[in-house]
């Protein structure tokens, strides 16, 4: 393949897989909803923001989206930090979860910062993990990993 092609192609190809893979979290959350009747707009808003973060990094080891999102990531941390929890995941453990997550991602925002990407990487990873494990207490371990 042409060399001038091939970064227009994997951008327009990373972002078909970012579309395609955000309407089936909306689907696994529509889910979800359906069945429970409950939602948790704070963790969906945070997941849409690590997800595009996130996939770049893992997909092809892009750390520019993760650099880029840093800010909005931790905004959307904050936002969901203070927002009432749902009575399903009111437990102290979420709580702490919620805080870490909140005070990770600010400190995320200063990683990025510093331009090291290794380090950056290594961060951007353990949030992703602790984001999953607050998910997996939403969902109870039954709900798809999608993003």
């Amino acid at each position: 393949m042409n060399r001038k092609l091939m970064l227009p192609v994997l951008m327009i190809g990373a972002l078909a897989f970012v579309l395609a893979c955000s309407g089936k979290k909306e689907e696994t959350a529509d889910a979800h909803e359906a069945v429970t009747g409950e939602s948790w707009k704070e963790m969906d808003d945070f997941h849409m923001v690590m997800a595009e973060a996130f996939h770049p990094y893992k997909d092809s080891m892009n750390l520019e989206p993760a650099k880029a999102k840093a800010a909005e990531m931790a905004e959307s941390a904050v936002k969901w930090f203070a927002a009432p929890m749902p009575e399903k995941v009111n437990t102290e453990e979420v709580k702490a979860k919620l805080e870490a997550l909140k005070n990770e991602t600010t400190a995320f925002v200063e990683t990025v910062a510093k331009g090291d990407d290794a380090v950056t990487a290594e961060a951007l990873t353990k949030l992703h993990d602790l984001f999953h494990e607050l998910q997996e207490a939403w969902y109870g371990g039954h709900g798809d990993h999608h993003h």
